[in-house]
């Protein structure tokens, strides 16, 4: 699309928002994920800069080789490598605006993890030999994430991640994880006295002590996001706007995608949606994901003196050892950053409560901030898998259907290689994926299946939700 400036100079634009955000979407209930609607206030949104130029909606009928649905992280970045390694110039339908969903609301921490569990948790479940391949996935996405960001600007702030103990009982858990990350995965975790963090780091007044570990990387995930957008468009993808799939048919070896403008045919289909996967987009995808929301504050910028006062002497990313985490970190323009875990639903979503919630985090890490304004507050729907862990998936071999999603938190660098399996099995060779459990099987179901599949479920998903939320919140402050 193209504009014309006060000079008369044509300009290319992006698609404009046709409706207004909506601060109580809730993709758990939604009938449909939306069409152009706009972005929601957030700090990357806000000083990212004009959105770049895009595809424009879908407006007649097409035939593809490779259609992906979602423009995030993800859904660009499969795109980018399917044109890099694969030589196919993929199209990515998205119902609103360009990085709409998870990519654009999300804390800016891209750390090596791929899900929620911790690698002595793949031991327990997985057993050594799998967690040791699955560290190596980790760290090769880390690797392949910094190469893919080089000539991005996207403000990274490199340098590790700091895994601060917000009560004493926690360090002999951190010293014991840190042990096993040196002895077992050959991954430089150290550990850090209280009196180290809060002197030599940040002054963070529950800091109890913390965990360093070597690879952390804080991003501007709006200007990522953008950066993703013009890199797979200047590849040969084509990214179009205010084009939600509202019907999906599978005949004869083809998928008939409709979108309001037209229907996309494709050989091949990649779903890269997160957090915002509507129950009703396919069969394949109903209730396997709870979508969880996740609430952030920035302040606005820090003076001198309230950063000498605070000992902020890293930017690198940090976050706590609470079920219900704090994660957090000063921003390049000197701002702070926090956020957490937020309401149940959408409905609720928008009460002050949650974002005093996190007033009150920033107060008690740092008093020295006390009434400090925020200038921007948001929230965001996560895409957490019933095991905690993703998926990146052909889930049946009979049909050229593709999934990307489920990273509990942990996609701002995942998505990445996500993105880049995904190519892979798009382009038929998934068989060079290593033998690893999230590139094998289903996200699944929770675990009183026939209670999933009926109508009713997600009330008592949320009732369940909140009676743990409950219990993390006495373990995390109580116990």
């Amino acid at each position: 699309m193209t504009g014309v400036d006060q000079a008369g100079v044509k300009q290319a634009m992006a698609t404009p928002a046709q409706r207004a955000y909506d601060p109580a979407y809730d993709p758990l209930v939604a009938q449909n994920p939306g069409q152009g609607t706009n972005y929601a206030p957030t700090y990357w949104i806000g000083t990212a800069g004009e959105p770049p130029e895009d595809d424009g909606p879908i407006t007649h009928d097409i035939e593809v080789d490779v259609a992906i649905i979602g423009s995030g992280f993800t859904g660009l970045t499969t795109a980018i490598y399917l044109a890099q390694e694969h030589g196919i110039k993929a199209t990515v339908l998205e119902a609103n605006r360009t990085a709409w969903g998870c990519s654009t609301r999300n804390g800016g921490q891209a750390q090596c993890a791929s899900g929620r569990l911790k690698r002595s948790q793949w031991i327990e479940r997985w057993g050594v030999d799998v967690a040791l391949k699955m560290h190596r996935e980790c760290v090769e996405g880390m690797e392949n994430f910094k190469e893919l960001i080089k000539d991005i600007d996207c403000d990274p702030q490199p340098g590790g991640h700091l895994y601060i103990a917000h009560r004493e009982r926690v360090m002999p858990v951190l010293e014991k994880e840190a042990a096993l990350l040196r002895d077992t995965f050959g991954y430089n975790a150290r550990i850090l006295d209280a009196k180290t963090v809060r002197n030599e780091w940040v002054n963070d007044h529950e800091a109890h002590g913390a965990m360093h570990e070597p690879e952390g990387i804080g991003i501007h995930a709006g200007k990522l996001a953008f950066g993703y957008l013009k890199k797979a468009r200047a590849l040969g993808a084509t990214v179009h706007p205010s084009s939600p799939v509202q019907g999906w048919e599978t005949r004869n070896g083809y998928h008939y995608l409709r979108t309001p403008g037209g229907v996309v045919k494709a050989k091949s289909v990649g779903v890269a949606t997160g957090g915002y996967t509507s129950n009703g987009l396919h069969k394949e995808f109903k209730n396997r994901l709870l979508p969880i929301l996740s609430n952030s504050v920035v302040t606005r910028p820090l003076t001198d003196d309230e950063i000498k006062a605070c000992h902020f002497h890293t930017h690198q990313v940090l976050t706590d050892t609470r079920v219900l985490r704090n994660y957090y970190r000063l921003l390049p323009d000197n701002r702070l950053q926090i956020g957490s875990r937020s309401a149940i639903t959408g409905r609720d979503a928008p009460q002050q409560k949650y974002e005093d919630f996190l007033r009150g985090a920033l107060h008690r890490k740092f008093p020295e901030l006390t009434g400090i304004q925020l200038d921007y507050s948001w929230w965001g729907w996560v895409d957490v898998s019933h095991d905690m862990m993703p998926r990146i998936v052909q889930p049946d071999p009979q049909q050229s259907i593709f999934y990307a999603m489920g990273y509990g938190g942990n996609g701002v660098m995942y998505s990445a290689q996500a993105g880049k399996r995904m190519a892979q099995w798009i382009a038929g060779k998934g068989h060079e994926l290593v033998e690893l459990p999230i590139f094998k099987d289903r996200l699944p179901f929770p675990n009183v299946r026939e209670m999933v599949e009926a109508e009713m479920f997600a009330p008592f998903r949320r009732f369940g939700q909140r009676f743990l939320y409950r219990w993390y919140h006495l373990k995390d402050e109580k116990i």
